[in-house]
């Protein structure tokens, strides 16, 4: 199979990285429009890397597009990718421009169009989902921040399209989590949002959310996000009558109480996780891995999408509501 991937930032390389490990028969080509960063990729990674599509020799035998630029410029790469009838993975978009159109593209062409959703990949998330079922209310705390030129601290936070208002850090994280968030606690009925600014960062939007959810199957929660925190955070509580689970945002720390001897117990043991240094400890490998393969399977015919772009065209639409709440 030969697979091209777009972007060749932290995204790209990890994706790269990946493929190359679980599918070592694949042929790679990279491209970015900065030159450095295609040779960077070529040296550490050995793939030849491209300035321009149009530079592939071999361009029409590809069958699948790795899309991980800034969220912004998505869109477009993505109808380029529908109308070469490759299909597409592609990592968070955070605006919804040309949702629509691409969605009839890839049935028109008969493409696979994936969104990566990587949280509902995580062994944790698919644990705490089979405790959250029947009819049960549950309630939740979650919290999950870190300060924002932590995230890239090899680079400038506005240089990283995290520092721009459309694709800001607190719309990311709500990208991020509301996904797994929804599928595991229902649909959301109502909500109520505090936000503002408590930080001397150099943005143009709220460093921080309080938002309440009530689900519409009675299950309701607090959410907060931030770009504020000095210590990278991801913790929550869930709890009903008799029930109650914790998770810090790693493999090895969700705990459940177990009323026979009343104490809380770590569910499972779990092999050492892959870090990358310069993330925090909660960015692990094992769910990269696994959506990744998802993709494939789903190319493949073995699996059909869980998450895609119409269920993501929804999370969007709420988060523009809670950004613009008053």
């Amino acid at each position: 199979m030969q697979v091209i991937v777009f972007g060749l930032g932290s995204m790209g390389k990890r994706r790269i990285r990946l493929i190359k490990e679980m599918y070592k028969d694949y042929i790679i080509y990279g491209i970015d429009t900065r030159k450095d960063r295609c040779e960077e990729v070529n040296g550490k990674l050995g793939i030849n890397c491209y300035t321009d599509i149009t530079e592939i020799d071999k361009i029409q035998e590809t069958s699948c597009a790795f899309v991980c630029t800034s969220p912004l410029s998505h869109s477009s790469i993505i109808t380029q990718c529908l109308n070469n009838r490759w299909n597409v993975f592609t990592e968070l978009n955070l605006v919804d421009n040309g949702y629509e159109s691409n969605i009839n593209l890839a049935e028109k062409n008969n493409c696979i169009l994936f969104l990566s959703s990587t949280f509902l990949y995580r062994s944790e998330i698919s644990y705490i989902r089979k405790k959250i079922c029947g009819n049960i209310k549950w309630n939740y705390i979650y919290h999950t921040g870190q300060y924002l030129p932590d995230w890239h601290p090899w680079e400038n936070y506005n240089d990283f399209f995290v520092g721009n208002k459309q694709t800001n850090g607190c719309r990311e994280i709500m990208a991020i989590e509301l996904p797994w968030l929804v599928t595991t606690f229902g649909e959301i009925s109502s909500y109520n949002v505090i936000s503002d600014k408590i930080t001397s960062l150099n943005i143009d939007y709220n460093d921080n959310y309080f938002i309440q959810f009530v689900h519409k199957n009675g299950n309701k929660g607090i959410f907060v996000v931030d770009v504020v925190s000095p210590s990278a955070v991801r913790k929550l509580e869930v709890y009903s009558e008799n029930r109650y689970l914790s998770w810090e945002g790693t493999p090895d720390s969700i705990k459940e109480y177990n009323t026979k001897i009343n104490c809380l117990e770590n569910v499972f043991p779990v092999a050492k996780e892959t870090h990358i240094d310069g993330y925090s400890d909660f960015i692990i490998e094992s769910a990269y891995k696994n959506e990744i393969k998802e993709f494939f399977d789903i190319v493949s015919g073995k699996k059909e999408i869980i998450y895609g772009f119409k269920q993501d065209m929804k999370i969007l639409q709420l988060i523009d509501i809670l950004e613009n709440y008053k």
